[in-house]
């Protein structure tokens, strides 16, 4: 695919969020990654489909340069993120949200306190007012206003995970990585999940990259990429949960 065409099932975008080229990664003799390459544009989400081991964490960490790539090109809102000092890589990381397979909320933090917390490190000239009003937004667009002041474990899983969400919205990064964010949820509760985090992402005008094995949520995508032997092979998906 040439610069010119446009990706099976992506929205019409000029923003061009993440490009990553012929990325590499190996531990010492195994090759995990063999030639991955992808693009995500701004207001989409697209999906990372592949078995475990495949890559599909490594991908994520070499993205924040948790893992630093053998060869290949990652660039994030323009950035060549390996090319990055220490201070330039904290900033991009700043501008990214992440959402963890466990919701991974703090279990002695009430649902506002685990929203704040975030708002406080990253947004720290927002007055309190300010912070309240952007916990308030979010977790009304996730349908949990009513939880503000409940703690996680007052929460079924799904709620948590929408908590989460919430939490990764609420400094209105331009881009989300979400790694295995629905399997601890059942068919319903994991669709209904990732409903609203595609909502919530073309609302924010968030790129969303999910990384998963978990088949039940691919129709929520128009956009799949999947990892097979070390390589992407990239499909146009339904999108059907947009409608």
């Amino acid at each position: 695919m040439n610069d010119t065409q446009t990706a099976p099932g992506k929205a019409k975008s000029d923003k061009l969020v993440i490009e990553i080229n012929h990325l590499r990664k190996s531990f010492g003799e195994q090759q995990v990654l063999k030639d991955v390459s992808l693009k995500l544009f701004n207001g989409e989400n697209l999906v990372v489909l592949g078995k475990s081991g495949s890559g599909k964490s490594v991908l994520i960490k070499c993205i924040v340069r948790l893992l630093n790539p053998d060869n290949g090109t990652i660039k994030v809102l323009g950035e060549n993120v390996s090319a990055l000092d220490v201070e330039g890589l904290g900033q991009l990381r700043k501008k990214i949200g992440f959402l963890f397979q466990s919701g991974a909320l703090y279990d002695s933090m009430t649902v506002k306190q685990n929203l704040e917390f975030p708002l406080q490190r990253m947004k720290k000239d927002l007055s309190q007012k300010e912070r309240d009003e952007k916990i308030i937004e979010v977790l009304e667009g996730v349908g949990l206003a009513d939880a503000l002041h409940k703690m996680p474990s007052q929460l079924s899983g799904g709620e948590q995970q929408r908590v989460s969400i919430a939490r990764a919205l609420a400094n209105r990064p331009p881009v989300i990585l979400a790694d295995e964010p629905t399997a601890p949820l059942d068919s319903e509760r994991a669709l209904a999940v990732m409903r609203i985090l595609n909502r919530m992402a073309i609302q924010y005008e968030a790129a969303v990259i999910v990384v998963t094995h978990d088949e039940k949520i691919i129709p929520t995508f128009k956009r799949i990429y999947h990892i097979r032997e070390g390589r992407t092979v990239e499909e146009a998906g339904e999108g059907r949960s947009l409608v």
